[in-house]
Protein backbone atom coordinates (compact mmCIF):
# COMPACT_ATOMS: atom_id res chain seq x y z
CA UNK A 1 0.00 0.00 0.00
CA UNK A 2 1.58 3.15 -1.01
CA UNK A 3 0.09 5.60 1.66
CA UNK A 4 1.98 5.30 4.79
CA UNK A 5 1.03 7.24 7.10
CA UNK A 6 -2.81 8.75 6.76
CA UNK A 7 -4.91 10.79 9.00
CA UNK A 8 -8.52 9.35 7.29
CA UNK A 9 -9.28 6.08 5.77
CA UNK A 10 -12.41 5.98 3.93
CA UNK A 11 -13.10 2.44 2.59
CA UNK A 12 -16.95 3.20 0.94
CA UNK A 13 -18.28 5.76 -1.30
CA UNK A 14 -18.18 8.84 0.23
CA UNK A 15 -18.44 11.82 -1.61
CA UNK A 16 -19.39 15.49 -0.49
CA UNK A 17 -17.83 18.98 -0.47
CA UNK A 18 -16.75 17.83 3.72
CA UNK A 19 -15.13 15.14 2.48
CA UNK A 20 -13.05 17.36 -0.01
CA UNK A 21 -12.22 20.31 2.69
CA UNK A 22 -11.05 17.72 4.99
CA UNK A 23 -8.47 16.32 2.34
CA UNK A 24 -7.21 19.83 1.96
CA UNK A 25 -6.18 19.77 5.66
CA UNK A 26 -5.77 16.04 6.28
CA UNK A 27 -4.26 12.71 4.71
CA UNK A 28 -7.49 10.94 3.37
CA UNK A 29 -7.12 7.91 1.73
CA UNK A 30 -9.75 6.58 -0.18
CA UNK A 31 -10.98 3.23 -2.01
CA UNK A 32 -14.48 2.49 -2.37
CA UNK A 33 -14.40 -1.16 -2.65
CA UNK A 34 -11.81 -1.59 0.19
CA UNK A 35 -14.25 -3.21 2.62
CA UNK A 36 -14.26 -6.30 0.30
CA UNK A 37 -10.84 -7.08 0.82
CA UNK A 38 -10.28 -8.27 4.48
CA UNK A 39 -6.44 -8.66 3.89
CA UNK A 40 -6.12 -4.97 2.44
CA UNK A 41 -8.26 -3.61 4.55
CA UNK A 42 -6.19 -4.70 7.71
CA UNK A 43 -3.22 -3.16 6.29
CA UNK A 44 -4.39 0.09 5.23
CA UNK A 45 -6.00 0.57 8.96
CA UNK A 46 -2.93 -0.07 10.05
CA UNK A 47 -1.80 3.72 10.03
CA UNK A 48 -5.11 5.48 9.93
CA UNK A 49 -6.67 7.38 12.92
CA UNK A 50 -9.64 7.42 11.74
CA UNK A 51 -12.08 4.81 9.45
CA UNK A 52 -14.89 6.50 7.46
CA UNK A 53 -17.58 3.57 6.72
CA UNK A 54 -21.15 3.13 5.64
CA UNK A 55 -23.05 -0.14 5.98
CA UNK A 56 -20.42 -3.00 4.33
CA UNK A 57 -17.41 -2.51 6.36
CA UNK A 58 -17.61 -4.74 9.09
CA UNK A 59 -15.91 -3.29 12.31
CA UNK A 60 -15.08 -6.56 13.48
CA UNK A 61 -12.17 -7.04 17.01
CA UNK A 62 -9.40 -8.60 14.58
CA UNK A 63 -9.99 -5.87 12.61
CA UNK A 64 -9.28 -3.26 15.45
CA UNK A 65 -6.18 -5.06 16.30
CA UNK A 66 -4.51 -4.08 13.56
CA UNK A 67 -5.60 -0.14 14.24
CA UNK A 68 -3.21 0.30 16.67
CA UNK A 69 -3.85 4.53 16.05
CA UNK A 70 -7.57 4.19 15.42
CA UNK A 71 -9.31 7.10 17.57
CA UNK A 72 -12.41 7.30 15.77
CA UNK A 73 -15.20 5.20 13.35
CA UNK A 74 -17.41 7.99 11.49
CA UNK A 75 -20.51 6.07 10.51
CA UNK A 76 -22.49 7.17 7.36
CA UNK A 77 -25.96 6.29 7.60
CA UNK A 78 -27.86 4.85 10.55
CA UNK A 79 -27.34 1.43 12.42
CA UNK A 80 -24.36 0.13 14.32
CA UNK A 81 -25.22 -3.81 13.86
CA UNK A 82 -21.52 -3.92 11.35
CA UNK A 83 -19.56 -2.20 14.38
CA UNK A 84 -18.49 -4.47 16.95
CA UNK A 85 -19.38 -1.30 19.70
CA UNK A 86 -18.54 -3.60 22.78
CA UNK A 87 -14.48 -3.81 21.13
CA UNK A 88 -14.66 -0.71 19.78
CA UNK A 89 -15.87 1.03 23.48
CA UNK A 90 -12.83 -1.73 24.52
CA UNK A 91 -10.01 0.10 22.79
CA UNK A 92 -11.67 3.74 23.71
CA UNK A 93 -12.79 4.28 19.90
CA UNK A 94 -15.65 7.14 19.49
CA UNK A 95 -17.80 5.89 17.18
CA UNK A 96 -19.34 9.20 15.24
CA UNK A 97 -23.01 8.51 13.79
CA UNK A 98 -25.57 11.38 13.29
CA UNK A 99 -28.38 8.90 13.77
CA UNK A 100 -31.13 11.87 13.13
CA UNK A 101 -29.95 13.25 10.10
CA UNK A 102 -31.60 10.50 7.60
CA UNK A 103 -34.34 9.65 9.42
CA UNK A 104 -36.98 12.13 7.44
CA UNK A 105 -35.73 10.43 4.12
CA UNK A 106 -36.28 6.82 5.72
CA UNK A 107 -39.56 7.57 6.56
CA UNK A 108 -40.79 9.16 3.00
CA UNK A 109 -39.56 6.56 1.50
CA UNK A 110 -41.30 4.18 3.63
CA UNK A 111 -44.14 6.31 2.90
CA UNK A 112 -43.98 5.74 -0.81
CA UNK A 113 -43.57 2.24 -0.73
CA UNK A 114 -46.48 2.09 1.28
CA UNK A 115 -48.35 3.97 -1.49
CA UNK A 116 -46.75 2.08 -4.16
CA UNK A 117 -47.93 -1.50 -2.39
CA UNK A 118 -51.70 -0.06 -2.03
CA UNK A 119 -51.81 1.55 -5.98
CA UNK A 120 -50.18 -0.83 -7.78
CA UNK A 121 -47.73 1.44 -8.75
CA UNK A 122 -44.93 -0.43 -10.33
CA UNK A 123 -47.09 -2.76 -11.94
CA UNK A 124 -48.78 -0.40 -13.55
CA UNK A 125 -45.79 1.28 -14.57
CA UNK A 126 -44.25 -1.51 -15.87
CA UNK A 127 -48.19 -2.81 -17.87
CA UNK A 128 -48.67 0.62 -19.61
CA UNK A 129 -45.04 1.06 -20.99
CA UNK A 130 -46.16 -1.80 -23.04
CA UNK A 131 -48.41 0.15 -24.52
CA UNK A 132 -51.92 -1.64 -22.27
CA UNK A 133 -53.94 0.43 -20.91
CA UNK A 134 -56.06 -1.99 -18.21
CA UNK A 135 -57.14 -0.21 -15.30
CA UNK A 136 -59.24 -2.41 -13.48
CA UNK A 137 -56.17 -4.82 -13.16
CA UNK A 138 -55.11 -1.94 -11.19
CA UNK A 139 -57.47 -0.94 -8.73
CA UNK A 140 -56.09 -0.68 -4.90
CA UNK A 141 -57.23 0.98 -2.02
CA UNK A 142 -56.98 4.08 0.17
CA UNK A 143 -54.99 4.31 2.84
CA UNK A 144 -57.55 6.28 4.86
CA UNK A 145 -59.20 4.47 7.14
CA UNK A 146 -56.50 1.45 7.37
CA UNK A 147 -54.51 0.42 10.46
CA UNK A 148 -50.23 0.82 10.31
CA UNK A 149 -48.44 -0.69 12.38
CA UNK A 150 -44.82 0.05 13.51
CA UNK A 151 -41.97 -1.96 14.88
CA UNK A 152 -39.81 -0.09 16.82
CA UNK A 153 -40.97 4.02 17.78
CA UNK A 154 -37.64 5.39 17.52
CA UNK A 155 -36.45 8.48 15.24
CA UNK A 156 -37.62 7.06 11.70
CA UNK A 157 -40.84 5.42 13.33
CA UNK A 158 -42.22 8.13 14.93
CA UNK A 159 -41.62 10.24 12.12
CA UNK A 160 -43.75 7.38 9.65
CA UNK A 161 -46.36 7.38 12.23
CA UNK A 162 -47.07 11.72 11.36
CA UNK A 163 -46.87 10.96 8.06
CA UNK A 164 -49.35 8.11 8.48
CA UNK A 165 -51.47 9.93 10.41
CA UNK A 166 -51.58 12.86 7.58
CA UNK A 167 -52.90 10.40 5.53
CA UNK A 168 -55.53 9.51 7.35
CA UNK A 169 -54.52 5.96 8.89
CA UNK A 170 -54.98 4.74 12.29
CA UNK A 171 -51.58 3.72 13.78
CA UNK A 172 -50.50 1.51 15.92
CA UNK A 173 -46.96 0.62 17.37
CA UNK A 174 -45.17 -1.88 19.33
CA UNK A 175 -41.58 -0.91 20.88
CA UNK A 176 -40.73 -2.44 24.11
CA UNK A 177 -38.24 0.18 25.50
CA UNK A 178 -41.42 2.58 24.97
CA UNK A 179 -43.62 3.06 28.25
CA UNK A 180 -47.13 3.70 28.32
CA UNK A 181 -46.83 6.91 29.76
CA UNK A 182 -44.58 8.16 27.20
CA UNK A 183 -45.56 11.29 25.91
CA UNK A 184 -44.35 10.07 22.45
CA UNK A 185 -47.22 8.16 21.96
CA UNK A 186 -49.89 11.54 22.70
CA UNK A 187 -47.93 13.82 20.37
CA UNK A 188 -48.48 11.31 17.83
CA UNK A 189 -51.85 9.90 18.50
CA UNK A 190 -50.85 6.77 17.87
CA UNK A 191 -51.65 3.59 20.29
CA UNK A 192 -49.20 1.48 22.32
CA UNK A 193 -49.22 -2.58 21.44
CA UNK A 194 -47.87 -4.58 24.62
CA UNK A 195 -47.41 -7.41 22.53
CA UNK A 196 -46.16 -7.07 18.57
CA UNK A 197 -49.02 -9.97 17.91
CA UNK A 198 -51.59 -8.20 19.02
CA UNK A 199 -50.69 -4.59 16.37
CA UNK A 200 -50.00 -7.78 13.98
CA UNK A 201 -53.49 -9.16 13.97
CA UNK A 202 -55.50 -5.53 13.27
CA UNK A 203 -52.78 -3.88 10.78
CA UNK A 204 -53.47 -3.72 6.79
CA UNK A 205 -49.90 -2.43 6.90
CA UNK A 206 -46.91 -3.66 8.71
CA UNK A 207 -43.53 -1.84 8.55
CA UNK A 208 -39.90 -2.67 10.22
CA UNK A 209 -37.80 0.57 12.34
CA UNK A 210 -36.14 -1.67 14.74
CA UNK A 211 -32.16 -2.05 15.09
CA UNK A 212 -30.62 -5.32 13.90
CA UNK A 213 -29.97 -7.03 17.52
CA UNK A 214 -29.76 -10.18 18.72
CA UNK A 215 -33.17 -9.89 19.64
CA UNK A 216 -34.15 -8.52 16.70
CA UNK A 217 -32.43 -10.96 14.21
CA UNK A 218 -35.49 -12.64 12.42
CA UNK A 219 -38.42 -10.98 14.52
CA UNK A 220 -40.87 -11.49 11.84
CA UNK A 221 -40.60 -15.34 11.03
CA UNK A 222 -43.12 -17.75 10.22
CA UNK A 223 -45.08 -17.17 13.34
CA UNK A 224 -44.99 -13.57 13.20
CA UNK A 225 -46.38 -13.35 9.57
CA UNK A 226 -48.95 -16.07 10.12
CA UNK A 227 -50.38 -13.87 13.17
CA UNK A 228 -50.97 -10.88 10.30
CA UNK A 229 -54.22 -10.06 8.87
CA UNK A 230 -54.55 -11.91 6.15
CA UNK A 231 -53.74 -10.17 2.50
CA UNK A 232 -52.13 -7.44 4.76
CA UNK A 233 -48.45 -5.98 3.33
CA UNK A 234 -45.20 -5.83 4.61
CA UNK A 235 -42.46 -3.24 4.00
CA UNK A 236 -39.13 -3.04 6.31
CA UNK A 237 -36.81 -0.50 5.53
CA UNK A 238 -34.85 -0.95 8.52
CA UNK A 239 -32.60 -3.95 8.53
CA UNK A 240 -32.31 -7.29 6.29
CA UNK A 241 -31.59 -9.14 9.00
CA UNK A 242 -34.94 -8.72 11.28
CA UNK A 243 -36.72 -10.98 8.64
CA UNK A 244 -36.65 -14.76 7.62
CA UNK A 245 -36.73 -13.80 3.67
CA UNK A 246 -37.76 -17.61 3.54
CA UNK A 247 -40.38 -17.53 5.59
CA UNK A 248 -41.61 -14.07 3.77
CA UNK A 249 -41.26 -15.78 0.12
CA UNK A 250 -43.79 -18.60 1.91
CA UNK A 251 -46.21 -15.96 2.97
CA UNK A 252 -46.23 -14.45 -0.10
CA UNK A 253 -47.14 -17.33 -1.71
CA UNK A 254 -49.51 -18.93 0.15
CA UNK A 255 -51.59 -15.57 -0.26
CA UNK A 256 -51.16 -14.52 3.83
CA UNK A 257 -49.83 -11.47 2.56
CA UNK A 258 -50.84 -9.19 0.04
CA UNK A 259 -48.18 -7.92 -0.87
CA UNK A 260 -44.34 -6.57 0.23
CA UNK A 261 -41.89 -3.88 -0.16
CA UNK A 262 -38.22 -4.43 0.43
CA UNK A 263 -35.47 -1.80 0.69
CA UNK A 264 -33.05 -3.76 2.75
CA UNK A 265 -31.98 -7.39 2.31
CA UNK A 266 -30.33 -10.08 4.26
CA UNK A 267 -27.36 -10.03 2.11
CA UNK A 268 -26.62 -7.02 0.44
CA UNK A 269 -26.43 -7.19 -2.55
CA UNK A 270 -28.65 -9.92 -2.52
CA UNK A 271 -26.91 -11.49 -5.48
CA UNK A 272 -28.53 -13.10 -8.27
CA UNK A 273 -32.24 -12.18 -9.71
CA UNK A 274 -34.82 -15.00 -7.30
CA UNK A 275 -37.93 -15.29 -5.87
CA UNK A 276 -38.60 -11.85 -5.10
CA UNK A 277 -37.02 -10.40 -8.27
CA UNK A 278 -40.04 -12.25 -10.35
CA UNK A 279 -43.29 -11.20 -8.28
CA UNK A 280 -45.44 -8.65 -9.40
CA UNK A 281 -46.54 -7.58 -6.08
CA UNK A 282 -42.94 -7.04 -4.71
CA UNK A 283 -41.83 -4.09 -4.56
CA UNK A 284 -37.81 -3.83 -4.71
CA UNK A 285 -35.36 -1.36 -3.96
CA UNK A 286 -31.57 -1.27 -3.34
CA UNK A 287 -31.13 0.20 0.11
CA UNK A 288 -32.03 3.69 -1.25
CA UNK A 289 -33.58 4.85 1.99
CA UNK A 290 -31.11 7.58 3.37
CA UNK A 291 -30.12 8.48 0.04
CA UNK A 292 -31.52 11.63 -0.86
CA UNK A 293 -29.75 15.13 -1.39
CA UNK A 294 -30.76 16.50 1.47
CA UNK A 295 -29.63 13.37 4.11
CA UNK A 296 -26.56 12.45 2.17
CA UNK A 297 -25.59 16.50 2.96
CA UNK A 298 -26.07 16.42 6.52
CA UNK A 299 -24.98 13.00 7.31
CA UNK A 300 -21.37 13.38 5.41
CA UNK A 301 -21.44 17.16 6.86
CA UNK A 302 -22.03 16.21 10.89
CA UNK A 303 -19.47 13.20 10.35
CA UNK A 304 -16.67 15.04 8.57
CA UNK A 305 -17.23 17.85 11.69
CA UNK A 306 -17.00 15.26 14.02
CA UNK A 307 -13.82 13.97 12.37
CA UNK A 308 -12.20 17.06 12.72
CA UNK A 309 -12.62 18.13 15.93
CA UNK A 310 -11.38 14.62 17.10
CA UNK A 311 -8.38 15.13 14.74
CA UNK A 312 -7.89 18.25 16.43
CA UNK A 313 -8.16 16.89 19.98
CA UNK A 314 -11.87 18.66 20.78
CA UNK A 315 -15.17 16.27 21.61
CA UNK A 316 -17.21 14.93 19.14
CA UNK A 317 -20.90 16.11 18.75
CA UNK A 318 -22.67 13.01 17.02
CA UNK A 319 -20.57 10.50 19.49
CA UNK A 320 -22.68 7.45 20.09
CA UNK A 321 -20.54 5.82 22.92
CA UNK A 322 -18.00 8.63 24.24
CA UNK A 323 -17.39 12.25 22.62
CA UNK A 324 -13.18 11.77 23.06
CA UNK A 325 -11.02 9.00 22.54
CA UNK A 326 -9.58 7.03 25.61
CA UNK A 327 -6.75 5.56 23.89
Amino acid sequence: MAVVTMDILITEEVEGDAIERLSETYEVFRDAMLWEDEAKLKAAIHDARILVIRNQTRVTAPLLEAAEKLIGIGRIGVGLDNIDMPAVSERGVVVIAPLDANATSVAELTLGLILALARKIPAADRLTRTGHWNRREFTGMELAGKTLAICGFGRIGRKVAHLARAFGMQVVVHDPYVKPTSPLLHDTGVTLCHRLEDGLAEADFVTAHSPLTPETRHLFNTLTFATMKRGAFFINTSRGGVVDERALLEALRSGQLGGAALDVREIEPPGARAEFETMENVVLTPHIGSFTQEAQSRTVNAVASDVERLLRGTPAINFVNFPLPRR
